[in-house]
C-alpha cells in the first residue's frame, strides 16, 4: 500500500509540474488579451488593430506560449522526477537491508539535501546494524562460557557426590564382602549378618547411582511440552526403581519455554533427592493451573523425611530448587517431618500476555 502511494505520487509529480506551466501560459495570455485593450484604449486610432485582431493575437499567443509550457514543463518534469524516483529507489534499497549502498547527490538544491540526509541516515543504520551483530557474538560467547562454566560446576559436583556417597559405598561393600568371605565358616549367623547389611549398602548405593543418572539427563525439555516432558520422566523412572508413582498432570499451555525448563529441572531435582535420601515408596505428583493466576505444583513422598531446622535443609538440591523457582517469579514451600515424609509445594504466577 505505501509503495503503490508512492508510485501514484511520482507519476503525479510531472501532471503537477505541467499544469503549473499551463497556468503560467493561462495567465500570461490574459495578461497579454488586457494589454492589448488597454492599447486600444489609449490608441484607439493610432494602430491598425481592433478588437477582433486583439483576440486572434491573443488566441495565437496562448497557443505558442501552451506549446511552450507542454515542452518546458514536460522536459523540466521528467528531470525532477527522475530525481524524485531514485531518492525512492534507495529508500527501497535501504528497505531490502543494502545499507552500505549510497545515492550520488549532483545537486545542492532541496532533493539533493535530502539524499544526503537520508545517506547519513543509511550510515547511522549500518553503524547500528554492525553494533547489534557485535553484541549478539559478544552474547555468543558469553553464552558459551557460561555453558562451559555450568558444564563444569555441574561435573565437580558429580564427582563430588560420587566421591562423597557411591565410591564410599563401595568401599564399604568391599571391605564387608572381605569380612564376610573369611566369617563365613567359623561365624555363619555374622556372616549372614553382614550379607544383610551388604544387600542394604548395594541398594543405597543403586538409589544412589540412579539419582546422579537422573542428572545427567537433558536439562531442556527439546520438542516436549513440561506436560509430556514429566510423563516421560516418571514412566522410565516407574521402570527402572520400585517407586509407584500417583500422579496428577495436568496439560500447561501458559507458560513460556524458559519457564516450563525451570519446571522441569525442579521436579528432577526433587525426585532426585527423593531416590536419594527418602527411602520412599510413594510419590505423588499433581500439577494443575489455578486459572490465570499461577501453576500449582504438589511433591510429596512417604518416605523417612527430616527435620526442616536440620542441615540437611540447606543441602544444595533444595537451595538449587529454591533459586530457580525464585528466579521465575514463584514461591517454594517445604514441609517435612521425621518418619512422616516430604511435601513440597510451588506456586508460579503466569504473567500477563503468557496465557
Amino acid at each position: 500500500m505505501i509503495g503503490s502511494n508512492k508510485g501514484r505520487k511520482i507519476e503525479s509529480l510531472r501532471f503537477w509540474y505541467i499544469r503549473s506551466f499551463m497556468v503560467v501560459s493561462v495567465v500570461s495570455a490574459f495578461l497579454f488579451f488586457l494589454f492589448l485593450q488597454v492599447v486600444l484604449l489609449f490608441y484607439p486610432d493610432g494602430l491598425v488593430i481592433n478588437v477582433q485582431w486583439s483576440m486572434l493575437l491573443t488566441v495565437v499567443a496562448f497557443m505558442i506560449l501552451s506549446i511552450t509550457s507542454l515542452y518546458f514543463g514536460y522536459k523540466q518534469s521528467g528531470y525532477m522526477k527522475k530525481r524524485v524516483e531514485d531518492i525512492s529507489t534507495y529508500i527501497a534499497t535501504l528497505g531490502r537491508g543494502k545499507f552500505s549502498e549510497r545515492i550520488a547527490v549532483w545537486q545542492k538544491d532541496e532533493l539533493g539535501r535530502l539524499a544526503e540526509d537520508i545517506n547519513q541516515l543509511a550510515i547511522k543504520i549500518l553503524n547500528q546494524v554492525r553494533s547489534l551483530q557485535k553484541l549478539a557474538e559478544e552474547k555468543n560467547e558469553l553464552a558459551m562460557k557460561a555453558h562451559n562454566a555450568a558444564t563444569i560446576e555441574e561435573r565437580q559436583r558429580l564427582a563430588r557426590e560420587l566421591h562423597d556417597s557411591v565410591s564410599q559405598q563401595l568401599f564399604a561393600l568391599s571391605i564387608m564382602s572381605s569380612a564376610s568371605i573369611r566369617m563365613f565358616d567359623s561365624y555363619p549367623q555374622e556372616a549372614k549378618k553382614q550379607l544383610t547389611d551388604i544387600a542394604t549398602i548395594a541398594a543405597q548405593a543403586q538409589g544412589e547411582m540412579r539419582a546422579l543418572l537422573l542428572h545427567l539427563r537433558p536439562v531442556s525439555l527439546t520438542n516436549d511440552t513440561l506436560c509430556v516432558g514429566i510423563n516421560k520422566l516418571l514412566e522410565e523412572l516407574e521402570d527402572r526403581t520400585p517407586i509407584k508413582f500417583q500422579k496428577d498432570i495436568q496439560e500447561i499451555t501458559a507458560l513460556s519455554s524458559a519457564t516450563e525448563d525451570h519446571l522441569f529441572r525442579i521436579i528432577q531435582e526433587a525426585i532426585s533427592n527423593i531416590l536419594r535420601h527418602a527411602d520412599a515408596t510413594i510419590v505423588k505428583l499433581d500439577m494443575h493451573q489455578k486459572g490465570n493466576q499461577y501453576v500449582y505444583i504438589f511433591i510429596s513422598d512417604n518416605g523417612k523425611g527430616f527435620e526442616i531446622n536440620h542441615q540437611k535443609q540447606a543441602s544444595f538440591g533444595l537451595h538449587t530448587m529454591r533459586e530457580r523457582c525464585e528466579e521465575i517469579g514463584g514461591q517454594f514451600h517445604i514441609r517435612s517431618k521425621e518418619g512422616e515424609g516430604t511435601h513440597i509445594e510451588i506456586h508460579i504466577p503466569i504473567r500477563e500476555g503468557e496465557n
